[in-house]
Order: C-alpha cells, then sequence, then structure tokens
C-alpha cells in the first residue's frame, strides 16, 4: 500500500532554510509551525506511528518529519511516490488529536503555503486558505520552489485530489 524511497534521509536545502525561519504564533493568530533542521530519525517516527495508529506492527519508513505544531502534531513528507526524490513527495500533517490531512503535492507548493501565512496545522484542522504573507518565507519560496505561485487553496484542493483516500488509509493503519 505505501512504498518508500528506501531509507533517503537527506534533509533538502528547502526545509534546512525553512528550519532557520521563526514563525510567529501570535496568540493563535499567526502561524502554529516549529521547523525541524533535521528529520526525526526512523526509530522516532516508528515510535511515534505506532503510539499514534495503536498498531504497534507498522513502521514508519513512509514518513520523514521535519516539523510539528504546538500540541506535538507532525508535518511530513509521505513517501508514496516511487523511487522519486524527497522534494516531490506530498506533504502530510498528522495532528495530535488524530487529525490528518495531506497540505500539498511536494515540497515546492509547500513553500508557497508557508509563504501564504499558513502552517500545515491551519490548512488541515482549520481549513484556512488565507494567512498574512510573509516576505521572508515568500522570497524562500521564489530561491527553492520549482512550482509557480498558486492559492493555498488551489495547492491544497490540488494535492487532497491527487491522494483521495490518505485519511481512509490512516484508518486501515488503525486497525
Amino acid at each position: 500500500m505505501i512504498e518508500t524511497t528506501e531509507g533517503d534521509r537527506a534533509f533538502p536545502p528547502a526545509l534546512a532554510d525553512v528550519a532557520r525561519v521563526e514563525f510567529d504564533y501570535d496568540d493563535g493568530e499567526g502561524v502554529d509551525f516549529e521547523p525541524y533542521d533535521t528529520f526525526d530519525s526512523a526509530e522516532e517516527t516508528t515510535d511515534w506511528l505506532r503510539h499514534w495508529t495503536g498498531n504497534h506492527r507498522l513502521d514508519g519508513d513512509a514518513y520523514r518529519v521535519f516539523g510539528q505544531d504546538g500540541t506535538g502534531g507532525l508535518a511530513a513528507l509521505w513517501c508514496v511516490r516511487p523511487g522519486r526524490p524527497l522534494v516531490e513527495q506530498p506533504v502530510v500533517f498528522l495532528g495530535s488529536e488524530g487529525e490528518r490531512g495531506v497540505v500539498a503535492a511536494n515540497l515546492s507548493d509547500f513553500l508557497w503555503v508557508l509563504a501564504d501565512g499558513l502552517g500545515p496545522l491551519e490548512v488541515v484542522d482549520f481549513e484556512q486558505y488565507e494567512g498574512r504573507p510573509s516576505a521572508t518565507l515568500t522570497a524562500l519560496a521564489e530561491r527553492h520552489a520549482t512550482t509557480p505561485r498558486r492559492t493555498t487553496r488551489d495547492i491544497v484542493t490540488t494535492a487532497q485530489a491527487e491522494f483521495p483516500t490518505f485519511s481512509e488509509d490512516i484508518d486501515a493503519l488503525c486497525r
């Protein structure tokens, strides 16, 4: 069902740049996102996924966790496209209370979501598509993005249409 990229754990330069940005939570009016400067280890990801789903037979090979929100929900690259580089894998959000969803079809599109002043939690949990654009993150996206700038609504809608069963696939893992 889920295929991986055979252990690729090299942190993409775009994510390294995102990790250097301080996100302003602004008492709930900003972005609730804390980027990491490396991926969580395979062991940490597996441990988290097993506890999150309740299925202790799983491994976390299909996910590269690169950030979290303030409650512990995780942002990850979902390695579902066999043989494709990490930057071409979709970005997903796995919330601390079971929320989950596809945020962007690839890392490039995710950079445009961040540039619009939104994070994974805001997009998935609150279905928020308009934020306060960030000049810093817009410049970062302009440096690294390989896709044209589009609205967050278009990015999320397109990604969710490409992976319409993501939530159901997660439900199946919980059995």
